[in-house]
């Protein structure tokens, strides 16, 4: 009996038949070397420093910062050179009061140094140096955890791994990562009248060559599966049932081609009515009419092309592989350079041609804009964090806001991702982040968060401590985490609280100013200085180590661990999990809040969905609490 079209679905219809399909590959472990065009499927946290240790970002002289105040090119300070310290040793020289050490860049920073004077202000006398100008500490540093920190979200599930992402990667340690398995593709040809290329070929007798086999095989493997080529099958319905089910038992997805249109020999649609569920036959699109959508067997999905090339091409492009890509976890594809506006003015004075990396955002309206990301040439995060580079000329001084930009992308399939955030770095919203589609999150901290949210760069900012909501946008949702002191096993000091700091000589290790924790530092200090009659400033001089910082919400908790430090400014929750002790000082809040126009945007809306259960997300996290 000939199969009549007689509904054809809508190509709206026919999508939504085709994402009804079940198609799970399951979840591979591969080694880095072979990871690359893999999607992550779990999310990968830095468990190091990196660089693990304070380092020169310039060749010079590694220095106490007091030292140098007061040096200029009237009056230089001389000080005695003491020693050197290379790049790849480590440092057998410690910087006393009055001395100075030689550093290269890269180098570890020798005991007692604070910053690096570079080679072109000093003047080198008979094993002293003479110092021109005057340093600050941490100037010419890079300090442990700069370019991503312990404790930190280094990817995030979804991420596609390109080169970027194993420098990343690599620097971390990580040899084998967890990716979204290659959905395995099936593909059997039907028709009497196809030869596979290579074997001899009858014109006379009708027959051609096996086009769609190797197009579609090709089209697979573009879309991020792996094809899986089966034997020629004629028309003969034992033969086709034989080869689909073999197909449907071994691969995810099963894909014909021929035999799908109203011809009395085209019978595969029959084959699949017995031996599963016919969901679908014929969509509404030219070329390309008769198509099938169905099952097989125990739910193996299945999609039946059509016969001639182009329709079989042209259909597999617009229906079969965004399927096969989604199961994959891959995006769409799209152009390798694109146009967008700058989010914020930029300058640039170097006079030398520029190649910025950016990043890309898409505004309430839609709109594409463009903003810098640039934590130096030596960060790899940097790459990580950019969609592409955006080539200034050498007699660009500035980049205007709102201006067009040209940006060429690190891949074709780059996008912006669903959802820009920046603001505080917080174990809670690592969880959070897990629940949204492809994110991207800098830990700024919550002043720079701030800052850049009233800039209109992202779309949300996260923010420890007080802050007006009015101000700075809408809020999404909070929680609150304890912070403190985190003191080694058993709190061999004694530490109660914040005046043991002032009154001994415990090595502390800071956050940076743009931390939340280190705010929230600075109000109790100014608590207890008003309690004991003396200025803050003086209370923060009798701490050592006070203007020691660090990047992250764990490093100062891994610097007490590892005896580089003896208090670390931290959240009990760093302290539980590293076995450390902890000595509260309160309970902070933690708001998210989104710019005022992009409130729709999905991402953020599955921000705020996730926000609605932060109670479930805050399990295992000692000292937090929903709000």
């Amino acid at each position: 009996m000939r199969k009549q079209f007689r509904d054809l679905a809508s190509p709206e219809m026919a999508r939504e038949t085709i994402d009804s399909l079940a198609i799970s590959p399951e979840t591979e472990t591969v080694s880095l070397s072979e990871s690359r065009g893999r999607i992550l499927a779990e999310r990968i946290d830095a468990t190091m420093d990196v660089p693990g240790f304070d380092r020169a970002s310039m060749d010079g002289f590694a220095v106490r910062a007091r030292d140098t105040f007061g040096a200029d090119e009237m009056d230089p300070i001389e000080l005695e050179l003491v020693g050197a310290v290379h790049a790849g040793s480590e440092p057998d020289v410690e910087v006393e009061p009055g001395t100075a050490v030689e550093i290269s860049t890269g180098a570890v920073m020798p005991p007692g140094a604070d910053a690096v004077v570079i080679v072109e202000r000093i003047e080198e006398r008979d094993g002293e140096i003479a110092v021109y100008k005057a340093v600050a500490p941490g100037d010419s540093v890079m300090p442990a955890g700069t370019d991503i920190a312990a404790g930190a979200r280094a990817l995030g599930p979804g991420t596609r791994i390109t080169p970027r992402e194993i420098g990343l990667l690599s620097a971390l340690g990580v040899d084998e990562i967890p990716v979204r398995g290659k959905p395995l593709v099936g593909i059997v040809s039907t028709g009497d009248e196809l030869v596979r290329p290579g074997e001899s070929l009858r014109p006379e007798a009708g027959q051609i060559y096996d086009v769609n086999s190797y197009t579609i095989a090709t089209g697979v493997e573009e879309a991020g599966g792996v094809p899986k080529l089966y034997p020629h099958a004629g028309d003969d319905y034992d033969e086709m049932e034989r080869l689909l089910r073999q197909a449907a038992d071994e691969c995810d997805l099963v894909l014909s081609s021929g035999s799908t249109s109203a011809s009395a020999v085209d019978v595969i649609y029959r084959v699949v009515e017995e031996r599963g569920d016919l969901l679908m036959h014929g969509v509404a699109v030219k070329p390309g009419k008769p198509m099938l959508v169905g099952t097989l067997g125990e739910g193996s999905a299945y999609i039946g092309l059509p016969g001639y090339p182009v329709s079989a091409l042209t259909i597999f492009r617009s229906f079969v592989a965004p399927k096969i890509r989604d199961a994959a976890g891959l995006p769409e594809p799209r152009t390798a350079t694109i146009e967008g506006a700058m989010a914020v003015r930029e300058r640039y004075t170097e006079g030398r041609m520029r190649l910025m990396p950016v990043g890309l955002v898409s505004d309430g309206d839609g709109e594409l804009l463009v903003y810098p990301v640039d934590k130096g040439s030596g960060a790899t995060t940097s790459l990580v964090e950019a969609d592409g580079v955006v080539e200034v000329p050498p007699d660009v001084s500035y980049l205007a806001e709102g201006e067009t930009v040209e940006v060429q992308l690190f891949s074709a399939d780059v996008r912006p991702p669903e959802l820009l955030g920046v603001g505080e770095d917080d174990p809670a919203l690592s969880r959070l982040l897990d629940r949204v589609s492809s994110p991207r999150y800098l830990a700024v901290g919550s002043r720079e968060g701030l800052r850049r949210l009233r800039d209109g760069v992202p779309d949300v900012a996260v923010v420890a401590g007080d802050a007006n909501r009015d101000d700075v946008g809408v809020e999404l949702g909070s929680w609150t985490r304890e912070w403190g002191l985190v003191v080694p096993e058993g709190n061999p000091a004694n530490v109660r609280g914040l005046s043991d700091l002032v009154e001994s000589d415990l090595r502390f290790v800071n956050r940076d100013t743009n931390s939340g924790l280190r705010t929230a530092l600075a109000t109790e200090i100014g608590t207890l200085a008003d309690q004991q009659g003396r200025t803050r400033h003086e209370l923060v001089e009798d701490i050592e180590g006070f203007d020691r910082t660090t990047k992250a919400f764990e490093s100062p908790a891994r610097a007490v661990l590892t005896g580089r430090a003896d208090v670390g400014l931290g959240l009990r929750t760093s302290a539980e999990t590293l076995g450390l002790d902890f000595v509260s000082l309160g309970e902070q809040p933690v708001r998210v809040f989104a710019a005022p126009d992009r409130t729709e945007k999905p991402g953020v809306v599955a921000l705020r969905a996730a926000l609605e259960s932060t109670a479930t997300v805050l399990t295992n996290l000692d000292g937090y609490r929903s709000v």
